[in-house]
């Protein structure tokens, strides 16, 4: 019997603006949505038809502290309402540090919010102008230690690799978000997404992309400054103290089942995945005309399910433990991709380690290449 999904992710669109290396399902300047958006998603949760119990729930976006606390309430709400949480579960909220004030995070953690991930990205005030952010790093700052003092797991996400960035002011970066105490840590390497004006100005030579060892001084360096001040590396972007893993991202890299919600979200339910459509105008309509959210729907066969678990698996530093694996999926790895995983482990991408089949530090390295090639 395929397990029920014990997670939830609620997506919330809106922006203060789009920055230029975003292809997330955003819209900026379009408050005027935010109550429409409200009904729009309350119309699809009544569509579960009862309340389900999860472990984890994720407000995620866009930006959930955009919104006016009177609607970020009712949000919070509703999640609570069709998600009631289980003893010790994890509620999640994204934060952008230029919404956060006393009031806002009083009100988090009235609704329970026991996690909130703050997209800090830089601690450089010229790096985050040239990322096109709405914050600095006072704001930055002032936003950490508000929420330490009620919500004392956060998460920061950090961004490397910026055009021109050195390997100095990244590792300041990793120092700063140590020196405030985050207990959480996300690093991502910019990547130039088609679509966005960041793709369009670097084929136009405004932008430059970091050189490959670059990156790779950078992501030895987050790395190696992380775990010396105690967070433990336990996927391929992301550190924690002990007890401050993101428990929502673990039920995703475990391959687990969810539930979503909203413009653009994706759900797996059963062997069916599906994901609504991105633009958040038609989504509200569809949702007022009482039709379907969905626009993609995929009915996974085992075999497609048993390689996405284990690229997923093999994301988290620990890797994939084969008897578990065989006993979920009811097939090995090598009966899945043998010849690809005989060959990551003859260059030294890949290591069998008793019963765990993991990533060598140069297989962290090329994670996304391998992961292409196990799909």
């Amino acid at each position: 019997m395929l397990e029920a999904p014990r997670s939830a992710y609620l997506h919330v669109p809106f922006c203060t603006h789009r920055c230029g290396y975003c292809n997330f399902t955003v819209v900026a300047g379009r408050d005027d949505l935010t109550g429409a958006y409200l009904d729009a998603i309350e119309a699809e949760l009544q569509q579960l038809g009862q309340p389900h119990q999860v472990d984890t729930i994720f407000l995620g976006g866009g930006t959930p502290t955009h919104l006016s606390l009177p609607e970020l309430s009712r949000l919070l709400n509703l999640a609570r309402q069709w998600f009631p949480l289980a003893e010790g579960a994890e509620l999640s909220v994204e934060a952008n540090p230029i919404d956060i004030t006393a009031e806002k995070v009083q009100l988090l953690h009235d609704a329970g919010v026991n996690r909130v991930s703050l997209g800090v990205q830089s601690f450089h005030d010229a790096k985050l102008k040239l990322l096109e952010r709405d914050h600095n790093r006072a704001i930055v700052e002032r936003a950490a230690n508000l929420l330490l003092a009620k919500i004392p797991n956060i998460g920061m996400d950090l961004i490397f690799a910026a055009p021109n960035e050195t390997l100095a002011e990244w590792e300041n970066d990793l120092q700063s978000a140590i020196a405030l105490g985050a207990p959480h840590v996300s690093t991502y390497g910019l990547t130039f997404e088609k679509g966005t004006t960041f793709w369009s100005r670097r084929e136009h030579q405004q932008l430059h992309e970091a050189d490959e060892e670059l990156q790779r001084d950078m992501y030895l360096a987050a790395i190696e400054h992380l775990t010396t001040a105690g967070r433990r590396h336990y996927e391929v972007s992301n550190f924690a103290l002990p007890g401050f893993e993101s428990r929502h991202n673990q039920q995703y890299w475990l391959g687990k089942r969810y539930f979503a919600a909203g413009p653009g979200a994706s759900r797996h339910i059963g062997m069916q995945r599906e994901t609504n459509h991105r633009s958040t105008t038609t989504y509200i309509r569809r949702m007022r005309q009482g039709h379907s959210p969905v626009a993609e729907q995929e009915t996974l066969t085992d075999e497609m399910k048993a390689r996405e678990r284990l690229v997923f698996g093999l994301r988290m530093i620990d890797g994939v433990h084969i008897p578990t694996f065989q006993q979920d999926t009811g097939m090995t790895p090598w009966e899945l991709c043998g010849r690809e995983i005989d060959q990551f482990l003859a260059i030294g991408l890949l290591i069998h380690d008793r019963e765990r089949l993991k990533l060598t530090r140069e297989g962290l390295l090329v994670s996304d290449s391998i992961s292409i090639e196990l799909l």
